[in-house]
Order: C-alpha cells, then structure tokens, then sequence
C-alpha cells in the first residue's frame, strides 16, 4: 500500500486546517493524502442542528466535500478519503498505519491558560508510532496562508524557521531527521534549542551571561556536525539555553512555520506518556507541532 499523509476530521475548524496543512505537506513529499471521518457522538458537535436524516448526510459527506475542495487547490495530489464507525483513538491510529504522517486539529490558543488540545488528539499522541502533527487554528499559519481557507498549490511556501527542542540527554536520530528533513522541504532555517539547567548544588552565580556553558554548547555542536554534512544546504541556528527548554520553545513558535518535539517511549512507568516539555508546547505552540516518538 503506498505511504500517505493521513488526517482526522470532525467537521471543526481545527481540523479543516489540518487538512489544509497537510495536503501541503502530502504534495511537498510526493505522497498520497488519506482523509479519515472517525464517526462518533463527538462528531456531532460541528454538525448542522437538523434532523437525524440530515445529521447523517453531513456526516457522509464530510470528508467527500472536503476532498473535492482540497482537489480544487491541488489538482496532482491524490486523495482518499473514508469514514470509520468505531472509537476515534483506535481508529485512527489504524488507519495511519501506512502513513508517514497523522495530522489532527488543536483548539485555541492562549499564552496565560494555555490551549485546550482535545483528548483524542492527546490520547493520539500519545500512543502514536509515527510522526503526529497538531495543527493550531484561528489565524494565519506559519506558512504564509490562512488555516481553515483554501490554498494555492502553486504558491511557495514562506521562508521561516523550522524549530527542534533538543534534549542532550536523548538526542534521537528519528527527531534530528525529521527536523533536519523539514527543513530542508521549506528552505527554512533550522533553529535548535536545547535547555540546560545548572546542578542543585550550583550556588554560585553563572559566569555565562547570555547562555549554557561553553562545554554544553560544544557538545550541542558535535550532535549536529553529522546532520549538518548529510544536509549541506539547511542553515542551522543553534542555541544551548539556560533552563527548561519549554519557555524558549513556546517563544520561537511566534516565528516559526513548524515546532519539532520528541517522545520518550520507553520511560520508568509503562503505557501511554507525553512529556512535560512536549506537553507544554502542545498547549501553547503558535505554530503546528510534530511530536516524533522515539525510545
């Protein structure tokens, strides 16, 4: 079965917008592009309040009149699209098991409380194997065009940044990768933040005015080095910070077309985990997230 960019719908806007989003990112990487309708009560939400009959036939239509317009703005990409009748979580986990990329919807955005990301797309997440992209609404994406409108397939993308938060500790290939590779897709710039905060026992003022230790920012170096020569043509920005990452993260998403976040699937407690981290620029991004498992 062909690899393919897959997308959850429920009729919101937010999710209207991650399929705009990831159209684009289907046809930037020459892949199929798959619209999933997991058909619950929840769906109902952004349902027109008409009768059972009519309820039925939005959500028939649904993901069949969102292919016809994201056809309209991409007319070489292919698109398929099907509805499921089962718990949204498990089924779309299914049906993306032959993509390289789920993408969902989140809701709001608020830099005092934080956003309401819905519990399916947390749940998705954090269970998911692969790439899951969370793709905000509201406002005008970091790829120069509206969320939640049409597109011009033609139009290239903005140049901006592409942003990865970088733990020393778990320096996963599977994240550099990902990060590195969006990059290059945009001709953006490759920004990495790595958070470094100073020993419990360490009293005495930082003599690092601007930054983490010289040594930390060695070390953030000769991760990159390899990457760097497998992507000659990426600028790369990279900034060993003093703290936790989250607050820096959540700041460089005013500027960025994509954040890149990782995790950590093998941790001290089993089952499903998102880390704090991740969790905050989940609530808090400007800018779509990718969350990239790794163990």
């Amino acid at each position: 079965m062909p690899r393919t960019v897959t997308v959850g719908l429920d009729g919101s806007p937010e999710s209207l917008a991650a399929a705009d989003w990831a159209a684009r990112e289907a046809q930037w990487r020459g892949l199929s592009l798959n619209l999933i309708h997991a058909l619950d009560w929840h769906s109902f939400t952004y349902a027109p309040l008409t009768g059972g009959k009519s309820l039925a036939r939005w959500a028939e239509r649904l993901p069949h009149d969102t292919a016809a317009r994201l056809r309209r703005d991409h007319p070489d990409l292919r698109i398929v699209h099907e509805q499921v009748t089962t718990e949204p979580v498990p089924s779309l986990l299914a049906a993306a098991g032959d993509a390289e990329l789920l993408v969902l919807g989140s809701r709001g955005l608020s830099r005092v409380t934080g956003v309401l990301v819905g519990s399916v797309a947390l749940s998705i997440v954090a269970r998911a194997e692969l790439p899951v992209v969370l793709v905000p609404t509201g406002g005008p994406d970091r790829g120069g065009r509206l969320t939640g409108s049409a597109t011009t397939a033609s139009a290239p993308p903005a140049r901006s940044e592409v942003v990865l938060g970088l733990d020393l500790g778990r320096p996963a290939d599977q994240l550099l990768d990902f990060a590195f590779d969006a990059a290059a897709r945009r001709a953006a710039t490759l920004r990495v933040i790595h958070g470094w905060s100073p020993p419990r026992a360490y009293s005495h003022p930082l003599p690092w005015s601007t930054g983490a230790p010289p040594q930390v920012a060695r070390e953030l170096a000769d991760v990159l080095h390899p990457w760097r020569a497998k992507f000659p043509r990426v600028e790369v920005n990279e900034q060993a910070v003093v703290g936790s990452p989250a607050e820096h993260l959540v700041d460089a998403s005013d500027h960025a077309a994509l954040m890149v976040v990782g995790r950590f699937t093998h941790g001290p407690r089993p089952g499903p985990r998102i880390g704090p981290v991740t969790h905050a620029v989940l609530h808090r991004s400007a800018a779509p997230v990718a969350v990239i498992a790794h163990g």
